[in-house]
């Protein structure tokens, strides 16, 4: 259904990413929370991508750091839009359509309707400012409602706390602990698994 509220029958087969992309891209519906909104990740926005994964020490509280260079960019941009088990989204400020960051539901598993989640907050004057939390949120509401999905999960360095708390605010339950899973910088680091059940989420 488009933003008309006209449906749209599809006539040939299309992955998630090339769906999400009709209903929620240019002139679709939007994903929409008091100061953010979300949106399916476009060409246009890989520059900005381009320096947020370049940053050391931001890329190190997610995951091991390793240079991605344009070429590498482009070709896994165009990877994703054929893959039916990944979507991803732009994160952009309301105000003025900026964009700040991105998330992701990735390893989506439609037979025990399941996916993890990662965001990050690339622009560095809107980190703490509430627009993870509002990002998560419309995120889920997606995962549950768009994809019909039951369970959604993730994994944070023990690290990591001003995450993991963010993510018990909006709902997620600490289900586990992968000791020194993780070999970051040269140190082994601990990981948390947390996950939030589709009768949890509060929409």
């Amino acid at each position: 259904m488009n933003a008309s509220g006209r449906r749209v029958v599809l006539d040939e087969y299309m992955t998630i990413p090339q769906v999400t992309a009709l209903k929620y891209g240019v002139g679709g519906q939007v994903l929409r929370a008091e100061h953010v909104s979300l949106t399916p990740l476009e060409v246009d926005d890989l520059p900005a991508l381009a320096v947020w994964i370049n940053e050391r020490e931001e890329v190190l509280l997610n995951a091991p750091y390793k240079p991605v260079h344009e070429g590498q960019r482009k070709a896994w941009f165009e990877s994703i839009q054929q893959r039916n088990d990944l979507v991803l989204f732009g994160i952009h400020l309301l105000k003025d359509n900026k964009l700040i960051g991105s998330c992701r539901l990735h390893s989506i598993n439609h037979v025990h309707r399941s996916t993890e989640l990662q965001i990050r907050i690339g622009e560095p004057s809107q980190r703490g400012q509430g627009c993870e939390m509002e990002a998560v949120r419309l995120l889920l509401g997606f995962a549950f409602k768009d994809l019909n999905l039951h369970r959604v999960y993730l994994n944070v360095f023990s690290t990591n706390t001003s995450a993991i708390h963010l993510y018990e605010k909006v709902g997620f339950v600490c289900e586990g602990l992968l000791r020194k899973a993780a070999h970051i910088d040269g140190v082994y680091v601990d990981v948390v698994t947390m996950g939030i059940l589709r009768e949890e989420y509060a929409g």
